[in-house]
């Protein structure tokens, strides 16, 4: 029998996700600086904690003292739990965060559109949803509620975007308590709401993909024409019709979603009565698709390998 050995993995430093978190993170500060704070708008998440306190205190305590401090902390109790490889990202974030809501903050001091609040909210949140999915998808994470929701998420098994979703909801209803108006709460919610929208049109609307089931007894031309013009691979399996009891051949294809109408194109100019089934994905990894970012496990070492009980 052999002996299990613990799992080992290599950490790489992957600049192009640190660039694509730093640009982000300057989408998001100049949305929130730009758009969202002078027009008295209350945000989820820390960077929103930061805002009520600034509010609540006439501008004495600035945004980034509370977001830094309070990042501080929660850093601080997450390394034991969750680990320094975890939070490696997260501590870049926090810490470019900080700096560039201290620079902005001096740069940007008049709102950038006028006598317009709430287009000028959902502006800013076009660009804060813009930044954080640049940000997650790059593996990053601007602190703040994501470490609490993933800390939570340790021990009880409760949806991440759930989580977020809930303390959002609570930190945009305190903004009651220091602006005694609902209608900022409401302008609140509407940027959580296009900010969520955005989120997750950065994350997986540019990544979206497309699967075809293709019944034909055309298939081998059809898919030799898949490989050849469109330069796509595709795996054909065997099928039966249970209604006729015959067996068929059945193309299964991933593709882009902006080669959905070519392939159609391509499957009609071959055999008009073929039988197509498209399906969105919400993402396709591997060769020809979005390249598959984890660490490698090394290889074991003769000695390890050769190694029993």
């Amino acid at each position: 029998m052999t002996k299990n050995k613990p799992a080992y993995y290599l950490s790489k430093f992957y600049w192009k996700d640190y660039l694509n978190i730093t640009l982000g993170l300057i989408l998001y500060a100049v949305g929130l600086i730009g758009f969202i704070k002078p027009v008295g708008i209350v945000t989820g998440g820390l960077a929103g904690v930061g805002l009520l306190v600034e509010y609540g205190t006439f501008g004495k305590i600035p945004l980034q003292t509370t977001y830094f401090a309070v990042n501080l902390i929660l850093l601080l109790s997450a390394l034991k739990i969750l680990g320094f490889k975890f939070l490696i990202k997260t501590i870049y974030g926090v810490g470019v965060m900080t700096i560039l809501l201290s620079v902005l903050q001096k740069i940007i001091t008049t709102p950038i559109i006028d006598d317009e609040p709430l287009m000028s909210a959902i502006i800013g949140a076009m660009m804060c949803g813009a930044g954080i999915g640049f940000v997650f998808n790059a593996n990053g994470s601007t602190g703040g509620t994501d470490i609490v929701v993933a800390i939570i998420n340790k021990y009880k098994n409760i949806a991440f975007g759930r989580g977020m979703l809930f303390i959002d909801f609570v930190i945009i209803s305190c903004s009651y308590f220091v602006f005694k108006d609902f209608h900022k709460i409401v302008h609140g919610l509407i940027v959580m709401g296009v900010m969520t929208y955005t989120i997750d049109m950065v994350i997986n609307g540019f990544r979206q993909s497309v699967q075809f089931f293709i019944f034909s007894k055309k298939h081998d031309r059809i898919a030799d024409a898949i490989i050849s013009q469109l330069g796509r691979g595709c795996t054909v399996l065997d099928g039966t019709g249970w209604y006729t009891q015959e067996t068929s051949k059945v193309i299964v294809l991933l593709a882009r979603r902006n080669e959905g109408a070519v392939i159609f194109r391509l499957v009609q100019s071959i055999d008009e009565s073929a039988f197509i089934s498209q399906s969105v994905v919400r993402g396709v990894w591997g060769r020809g698709f979005e390249p598959i970012k984890v660490a490698k496990s090394p290889k074991p070492s003769k000695k390890e390998a050769n190694t029993t009980n």
